[in-house]
């Protein structure tokens, strides 16, 4: 049980320490009650189309050699890096 409070003190200890190293480039603006729940059902939807959530596929999938999870971290590094760019350089 020592490691469990070891981990929530390194994570809260983590964010204590970002805050106040980055002070500055931490804070962003929170979106509307709306936007929020939309983008939580669009996470939803996206984690039931893929048959499992980013890191499943891309941790335990790869490590189990699954073509499925092979395809889908394809798609999910391919949408991300085409959003990356279309926001810096289109947008």
């Amino acid at each position: 049980r020592s490691w469990r409070a070891v981990f929530v003190a390194g994570l809260v200890l983590g964010g204590v320490l970002a805050s106040v190293w980055f002070s500055d480039g931490l804070s962003a603006p929170m979106p509307s009650w709306p936007t929020a729940a939309g983008a939580g059902v669009l996470v939803g939807v996206g984690t039931r189309l893929a048959n499992g959530c980013t890191s499943g596929h891309g941790v335990c999938g790869l490590s189990r050699f699954s073509l499925r999870s092979l395809v889908n971290v394809l798609a999910f590094m391919g949408a991300g890096v085409v959003t990356v760019y279309v926001l810096r350089h289109w947008l």
